[in-house]
């Protein structure tokens, strides 16, 4: 399957949620949408992005987007964060990569020398009729949320 591209429709996926429920980007259709990936839930650079995409969700909200969130934990790993962050918002669950992937966001890494398959942070900005007008990759938490959040309200 080919990756996203900007200015693309970005083709429709479908991935359970937190609660066990099938989430598909079609059912999104008609607002605009955040896409952003996370290493692992309850880590703390995972912690501080949820919690500032939280804490910006209603700003979002009166933008006319919403946020998805999507690692390879498991649902039930998705329920107990957004439980304890309170995250209004859904986390997905890609155990299989796929998503990852056709983001390209599933990349080799390397930690102290030794390689390894993991993902790379990062957020996607879809329009309302499912194209693809912005990324930011191999993100920085610091800050990055506010960026995005401008990016919602200027239409870009």
């Amino acid at each position: 399957m080919a990756q996203v591209e900007i200015g693309k429709q970005v083709p429709d996926f479908t991935l359970p949620s937190g609660e066990g429920v099938p989430v598909s980007l079609r059912d999104y259709r008609g607002s605009k949408v955040i896409v952003y990936f996370y290493p692992k839930d309850s880590t703390p650079a995972c912690t501080q992005e949820a919690c500032d995409f939280r804490d910006s969700y209603e700003a979002f909200q009166g933008s006319g987007a919403a946020v998805i969130g999507i690692s390879p934990d498991n649902a039930r790993s998705h329920q107990r964060f957004a439980d304890k962050q309170q995250l209004p918002f859904v986390l997905l669950t890609d155990a299989e990569h796929e998503v990852c992937e056709l983001f390209g966001v599933w990349q080799l890494k390397k930690l102290y020398g030794r390689e390894y398959m993991g993902l790379v942070r990062s957020t996607f900005l879809i329009d309302e009729n499912g194209v693809l007008v912005r990324e930011w990759r191999n993100v920085r938490v610091k800050g990055h949320v506010q960026q995005v959040l401008e990016a919602v309200r200027s239409g870009a």
